[in-house]
């Protein structure tokens, strides 16, 4: 009897610690909603490159204003929409920026894999215990990348790390061409003025049946400093007018991903990125948004 009740102390002990930890972790996700002042800092630090003319990427600093909208609460998902807000504050413009999902032990994986291409993989649950999984997605919804790691809570820091392959981030992908993987070192840290997304990420040359090369190193050092909600009340107003669209959006992506399977998008349909169609105001309806994306997917 005694042996027995030890056991039965031993899981509750472990209940209970695992749902303390569960809590942290979605506390700590969700610290990252509100409003921010943001800013973008990258830096190339070491390049390997045998070219002696390589040019290494210009340092690249540039502020903005967030609001991040909570958009999904649940047990074992959080999701997150960010929205930029520029321009005249007296009337600022909108932009509907990235979005971040959160998945608990999540086993589903789209890999990034060059030439806008994902692999599907199934991670086995041993691999994915007590992780979360962090995806990430372009501003039209379509695939970014993806990795899992669990959340740390020690020394009064909360903090979560991963490393995973990405396609070259928009302020790299339209100058340059002499690399096509973008391998991204992610923490991301709660921290006293609001958080950081703080990167070591590696420039890297793939191409099939070679062993990678690493063509430089790039330093990323991101800051959100949390402000009143108020400064963020046009991109609030703005996800109240457009977040039916964007649910279809969402919709038609999971169907997608849902198919479990290798996937491949176009890069253009009519000579336009799927952003520019998606963002086209007069693309609004379900049958509209579905055939748009249909467009892209080579799956």
């Amino acid at each position: 009897m005694r042996k027995y009740i030890m056991v039965s102390l031993c899981v509750i002990a472990f209940i209970n610690t695992l749902q303390a930890q569960n809590k942290k972790d979605n506390a700590a996700i969700k610290e990252m909603c509100g409003c921010f002042e943001v800013t973008f800092n990258f830096a190339e630090t070491f390049n390997y490159s045998k070219d002696s003319l390589y040019k290494p990427s210009k340092n690249k600093l540039s502020k903005g204003l967030e609001w991040a909208q909570l958009i999904e609460d649940e047990k074992e998902k959080i999701s997150i929409q960010h929205l930029l807000q520029v321009g005249n504050p007296a009337n600022p413009h909108i932009v509907k920026h990235w979005r971040q999902d959160w998945m608990y032990e999540n086993q589903n994986f789209y890999m990034f894999n060059g030439d806008n291409r994902w692999k599907y993989i199934t991670k086995p649950k041993s691999e994915v215990k007590k992780q979360w999984t962090q995806k990430v997605y372009q501003v039209d919804d379509s695939p970014r990348y993806e990795g899992s790691g669990s959340w740390v809570h020690i020394d009064g820091k909360s903090y979560w790390e991963s490393t995973t392959d990405a396609p070259l981030p928009r302020r790299e992908y339209t100058k340059r061409s002499d690399y096509n993987i973008t391998e991204r070192g992610n923490r991301h840290e709660i921290t006293s003025y609001g958080w950081l997304h703080d990167q070591d990420n590696k420039k890297i040359i793939r191409k099939d049946g070679e062993k990678d090369f690493i063509l430089a190193h790039e330093k990323g050092y991101n800051t959100y400093v949390r402000v009143a909600d108020e400064k963020c009340k046009a991109a609030q107003d703005w996800w109240i007018k457009n977040q039916n669209k964007w649910q279809l959006v969402r919709t038609k992506w999971n169907e997608v991903f849902n198919k479990k399977t290798d996937l491949s998008l176009e890069q253009k349909v009519d000579n336009k990125v799927l952003f520019k169609h998606l963002f086209d105001d007069t693309i609004d309806t379900e049958p509209e948004i579905n055939k748009v994306i249909e467009s892209f997917v080579k799956q």
